[in-house]
Order: C-alpha cells, then structure tokens, then sequence
C-alpha cells in the first residue's frame, strides 16, 4: 500500500509542477499535502478496514489533479486522471473504483454515504478547522479573481464563509466533529466578528458622508461664506485691473509728453512751424489731463487710522480694513477684536461693510478711470483734427 501511495504523491508532485498554472495558489501540491495528512489522521483514529485506508490515501493525493484540465468539473477529469496512473502501476479494479468513487465524493453539493466519504469529505475542508484558516480562505479568494470566476470585496468574501460554514458545511466523523468542529466555530465566531466590524465601520462613514452631505446642502453657513469669500476676491480683482489700466494710461501719456517737449517744441521754433504749436499744445494739455486722472483713480484715500470703543459696540467702523486701525494700540484693536469675533451677526455685519466700501471704492475708481479713458479718446482726436486743419490753413 505505501508505495503506491507513495507513487501517486510523486506523480501528482510532478504533475502539478509541470502542468498545473501557477494561479492556482490554493488547489496546488501544498492543499493536496493538507488533504492527504489529513485523511491519514481521520484513518488513525477511525476502524475502517485497510484496502480502503488505501484508497481513500490515493484519493486524497489524486482528488486535485483534474485542474490541470478545467476549473469547473475538475472532478471527473480528476478521476479520469487517477484511473489511468492506478491502470499504470497494475491495481485491480476494485482498488480503481474505490479510489474514483472517493474522488467523486469531494464535491461539495454531494453528501457523503458510507465511512470512507465521509472522511475523504472531511479531510478535504479540514482547513475551516484549523488555525491556519484565514490564510488559505484568502488564498482561495485571490484564486478565484485570478481565474475570472468571481471578485468578491471583503465585505462579500465574510458573507461567503459565513454562509458556507453555517449553511452548507459540516463535518461527518466523529473524530473531525470532536477535534476539528471547536476551531471551525472559533473560526465563524471570528468572521461574524469582522462582519460586524466593517458593517460598523461602513455604518460609521455613511452616517459621517450623510451628515457632510447634509451640513453641506442644508447649513446656510457654507453658502454665505462661499458668497463673501466668492463677492470680496471678485472686488480685489476689479481694483487690481482698475489700477493696471490706470497704469497702462499713465505710461502711455507720460511717453506722449516726452517725445512732444523732446522732439516737437524745439521744432516749433522755426517760422515754418508756427501753425503746429496749438495741435502739440493740445495733445500736451489732454496727456496731462489723462494722467491726473490716472493717477487720482489709483490714488488712495488715507485715513485716521483709530476707532473708540463706542464705535465699535455701536457697530460703527470697519475693523477688517487696516485703515481704521493702524494707528491703534494693540490692546485695543485685540478687544476690538473679540468683541468681533464673539458675535456672529457682527462678523457678518462687518464683511458687509467691507464688501459695501469695496464697492464705494471701485465705484470711484471706475467712474474715474471711465473719465480718464475719455480724456485721452477725446485728446487724440481733437489733437489729430488741429493738426489736419493747421496743414489745412497753412
């Protein structure tokens, strides 16, 4: 008996090296060498006879072989496989029968009918039994992902082994219910656990995404934050290109008047010149228009730079523009502001304020600057027709 057993280990060592993919990392040599110690367990420590302790080892070592051909219904194939070898090394046919009726018996929608089923059956899922359980559960999960049968997320694979352990397996010999049984419940107690933890995990971060998703919808606050925040950039946008214009209107001018008194006026000197003084004169006169303006719509206002208390409880200055408090002691402006912040509706009262003199600001900045703009449209078009007309006169 032991050599032929021993054979099939080898042949099915062999085979699984040479033929079996490696994506088979759960049904592999090392879950037929847990099979197969755990059958010679089952068969020491049961009374059944010795020709079928020898076919329910070979079965045991050849139960596996059919993935070399197909995932599902490996067990035919697996069969198949283990009739040819047992044909090979000359067993009768009884032994081949026996050891194919074994095989067949590890189909787990199957239920076990005589001894050697039951502990063929036994040793098979000996694992739920074990400590090492966790480990090769897992490895069974990457096996299936990696073989396209089913993905399961780590919620569904607790789901799987729970129902697998309370619903479709159990074990059948005595020996398995009493050494092995207590572990597997230890096992389940342990996947129920998780299951409980990750519901309570997932509980957690649905309660936490609703209530963001309801502070965000239904909670003013954020809204009106967005709007001054929103209101206030767009008010420093407009004053920044206010002034660049300004700017754009002051070089241009200034250019003007410098090639007008550096090259013209000297010129007009000469007798023949004379008609182009008034066209220069009025170009001068409109650039330098054009740059006070300029430089009034970018020039800022100063202010005192100090509050009174009584100021600040009637809610009459600005606290948030540097203006109403340059000149302040620290210690007031720190009390100043507390009190700010120590109200809400002030907060809100004070960026309102800020938003409204923002407003003010660029209201002067942009009536003036609309003013510049016509100046300077005005003062080409004027200094252009006095030159046309003095060629004209002339």
């Amino acid at each position: 008996m032991n050599n032929l057993v021993e054979k099939a280990d080898k042949f099915v060592e062999e085979l699984f090296k040479e033929k079996l993919p490696n994506t088979f990392i759960y049904h592999n040599y090392q879950h037929t060498q847990r099979v197969a110690k755990s059958t010679k367990e089952l068969i020491d420590n049961s009374e059944i006879n010795v020709k079928d302790g020898e076919a329910l080892m070979l079965a045991a070592w050849l139960h596996d072989t059919g993935y070399i051909h197909q995932y599902k219904g490996h067990e035919e194939k697996s069969a198949e496989i283990a009739e040819d070898f047992l044909k090979k090394n000359n067993a009768t046919e009884e032994l081949i029968e026996k050891v194919k009726k074994y095989i067949l018996a590890t189909k787990f929608t199957t239920i076990p009918e005589c001894q050697g089923e039951k502990i063929i059956r036994d040793a098979d899922s000996s694992h739920f039994g074990k400590k090492y359980f966790e480990e090769t559960s897992e490895f069974l999960r990457q096996e299936l992902e990696l073989h396209n049968i089913r993905k399961f997320t780590n919620a569904e694979w607790l789901e799987e082994n729970i129902q697998v352990f309370t619903e479709k397996h159990k074990y059948y010999t005595d020996y398995a219910i009493k050494n092995w049984k207590p572990k597997k419940e230890e096992n389940l107690l342990d996947l129920i656990e998780s299951k409980n933890k990750q519901e309570k995990k997932l509980k957690k971060e649905e309660h936490k995404a609703r209530m963001k998703a309801k502070y965000k919808n239904e909670n003013p606050e954020r809204s009106i934050q967005t709007l001054y925040r929103t209101t206030l950039r767009n008010h420093i946008k407009l004053s920044d290109i206010a002034d660049t214009k300004a700017n754009i209107l002051l070089s241009v001018n200034a250019i003007i008047i410098s090639l007008a008194i550096a090259d013209m006026i000297p010129k007009l000197e000469a007798a023949s010149n004379k008609h182009l003084l008034i066209p220069t004169l009025i170009l001068i006169l409109f650039s330098v228009a054009s740059i006070v303006l300029s430089i009034m719509s970018t020039r800022p206002n100063v202010t005192s730079g100090e509050f009174t208390r009584e100021q600040v409880k009637n809610r009459e200055v600005n606290l948030l523009f540097f203006g109403n408090y340059h000149k302040m002691p620290f210690d007031q402006f720190k009390w100043a502001m507390n009190e700010l912040i120590k109200d809400k509706d002030y907060v809100y009262e004070m960026l309102t304020m800020d938003l409204h003199l923002l407003g003010k600001v660029l209201h002067r900045k942009y009536m003036l600057l609309r003013l510049t703009y016509t100046v300077f449209m005005s003062g080409i078009v004027i200094s252009v027709l006095a030159y046309i007309l003095s060629f004209y006169l002339m």
